[in-house]
């Protein structure tokens, strides 16, 4: 049997050296993505509001796939996901593909996340999060109106009030991908962010990538500000930003941050730097099709390329210098991988 990817003596050295003995023996991951072709025609047929090249990583992400990933990727280690789907549009079929992560949550027992849409009323988003065996919602900001600029798009635009007070009433997850060109430092997504927090206390709200801090220059004063939250958690999922990953430690401490990948699209080879406040996956040539035109893709040289590892060993060794920079210790480590995660999903674990 083809093995779903190669690992190479690169990716086993870089793994037993840096990362095996410092990771601990259960890992939760909270942001992953199962979904079948199928589910993502109208994503396929164009591309609006949404970055392209995470669909070159892979077609569709089978809950088989993400298993043998883990296997892949992190021998030694019992790794369990919280999953939700990939929709990015509602000419998507978001109920086919939110039945399929609620089948695959009960064949496996994991916990799993709705992928919602602004249009629900609250008593349906209720209903569908009850009946699928949902945590709770994750949705994305294509979803916002077509009439909205990207760059006017605010959170409230694709989870709307009505939807929040649901989340807060059963105490649920929101996993929150925020929008906007600024990201984290954006002063609406942080009023709106602390607004989440202060309105809806009972939601256990997780900014994904850690606001999309991707790059030094999208951090600005926004930990100031964040000193201010006692609740919100953040993941650092496909995020190398070891700079945003100190300042969050050192702004909320480790029993707020969790780890989450954004699998599949961490299996990628790469080396993520930025340039002038913008981020660059580096690639090998001809890996990942034609990349020219997009400019978050850069390929490299064959000696470069024999160099590369894979991103989720990339963003866990920027999280490993972050934390060796603010002092963790190993039971600081096991909150944020483990048990952080499994007081928030305590209920289906």
């Amino acid at each position: 049997m083809k093995s779903l990817f190669e690992v190479k003596p690169v990716d086993r050295e870089f793994y037993e050296k840096r990362l095996r003995d410092w990771l601990p023996e259960k890992i939760i991951d909270v942001h992953t993505h199962v979904w079948l072709a199928r589910h993502q025609l109208a994503y396929r047929r164009q591309m609006f509001r949404v970055q392209t090249w995470p669909a070159r990583v892979a077609a569709e992400s089978p809950i088989e796939e993400l298993l043998e990933t883990y296997r892949l990727i992190f021998p030694g280690k019992d790794v369990t996901p919280l999953i939700f789907g990939s929709a990015l549009s509602l000419e998507d079929d978001l109920d086919d593909g939110n039945k399929y992560v609620s089948d695959c949550a009960a064949a496996h027992h994991l916990p799993a996340l709705i992928w919602s849409a602004p249009e629900w009323s609250g008593a349906e988003l209720e209903r569908k999060i009850q009946g699928g065996g949902f945590l709770g919602a994750k949705t994305y900001l294509s979803f916002a109106p077509s009439y909205l600029a990207e760059a006017e798009i605010r959170i409230f635009d694709y989870f709307p009030h009505h939807q929040l007070k649901v989340l807060n009433r059963h105490g649920w997850v929101m996993m929150l991908h925020i929008p906007r060109n600024d990201r984290l430092r954006d002063p609406v997504n942080l009023a709106q962010m602390l607004e989440i927090e202060e309105r809806y206390p009972d939601i256990k709200l997780i900014i994904a990538h850690v606001g999309r801090a991707y790059c030094p220059e999208d951090i600005g004063e926004a930990f100031k500000v964040l000193a201010k939250t006692k609740k919100m958690c953040f993941d650092i999922s496909a995020n190398t930003n070891a700079e945003a990953f100190r300042q969050l430690l050192e702004t909320v401490g480790p029993k707020r941050v969790l780890f989450g990948s954004d699998l599949p699209i961490l299996r990628m080879r790469t080396r993520r730097i930025c340039e002038s406040g913008k981020y660059i996956n580096l690639v090998p040539k001809g890996m990942y099709g034609d990349v020219s035109a997009d400019s978050h893709m850069r390929e490299v040289n064959e000696q470069e390329a024999a160099r590369l590892t894979f991103f989720m060993y990339e963003e866990l060794d920027a999280f490993r210098r972050a934390a060796h920079a603010v002092r963790l210790n190993a039971d600081d480590v096991k909150d944020v991988f483990y048990n952080n995660a499994r007081r928030i999903l305590a209920n289906k674990l």
